[in-house]
């Protein structure tokens, strides 16, 4: 099979290999509910790249707001600029204004808001003194690039044109996102104390002894599940590609 020349034959992707959280008929109907408010902000003047960079921005704030501890501000901003990147390509594809570059500066912009948002939370985590959480976070994080980069390799050498890989696998972007939110507005409603000290016979120890902290526990959970379910989607995503370079 050539990789360089010509197009590769993509098979229909095996029930092991393309199991997902999100289906391409799911998918298409965010994009058709999308397409209404994205033509509203291009109406306002504003271009795709453009809503791509206030994308990005707004992860920053999360990022920053992660950061300082403020995790149910992180948890809504991850959710709102998530649910907000799918302006830009929906405004492109609407108004015929796709192009590569528009498409380059997306998928960038989406992986560097990613790591961004990350890091902020290994500097949160270090910040109450969780350094577990620091840690699972450069995991999680370590975990979703090998997403994006089996994609864009696999896409690179010939292997599922288009969006072909886009859903293959448990947990593409929006799945993280979702999960992300999800745990970072739990902890904000759980509430995230740093400092809790008890009097016990005139001895001051802290309110959780050895043990971890609730809030501990839902992100150390919430940021374990993203690396599991994004290590098994770049596993899927492999074998995927190994399947169809034999169908070549």
């Amino acid at each position: 099979m050539s990789t360089d020349q010509g197009s590769v034959v993509t098979p229909e992707p095996s029930r092991a290999s393309s199991a997902s959280l999100v289906t391409p008929a799911a998918r298409q109907r965010v994009r058709d509910l999308a397409t209404p408010i994205a033509r509203g902000l291009g109406r306002l003047g504003l271009t795709p790249n453009a809503l791509t960079i206030i994308g990005f921005l707004g992860t920053c704030v999360a990022a920053f707001a992660a950061a300082n501890e403020w995790w149910l501000a992180a948890g809504v901003l991850v959710l709102a600029f998530g649910i907000f990147d799918l302006f830009d390509g929906t405004l492109a594809r609407a108004t015929g204004r796709a192009t590569k570059l528009g498409a380059f500066l997306d998928s960038t912009f989406d992986r560097a808001g990613e790591a961004i948002v990350y890091i902020g939370i290994a500097a949160g985590s270090l910040a109450a003194g969780f350094e577990v959480g620091a840690v699972l976070a450069a995991a999680a994080m370590a975990a979703a690039f090998m997403v994006s980069y089996t994609r864009a390799k696999a896409e690179s050498l010939g292997f599922s044109s288009g969006s072909g890989l886009a859903s293959i696998g448990l947990a593409p972007r929006e799945v993280r996102i979702a999960v992300l939110a999800i745990g970072l507005v739990s902890i904000g409603v759980l509430g995230a104390p740093t400092d809790c000290i008890r009097i016990i016979d005139g001895v001051a120890s802290d309110c959780f002894g050895d043990g971890l902290r609730t809030w501990e526990q839902v992100l150390a959970g919430t940021l374990g599940v993203i690396t599991v379910l994004a290590a098994i989607t770049a596993i899927q995503r492999i074998l995927h590609v190994r399947a169809q370079s034999r169908e070549g």
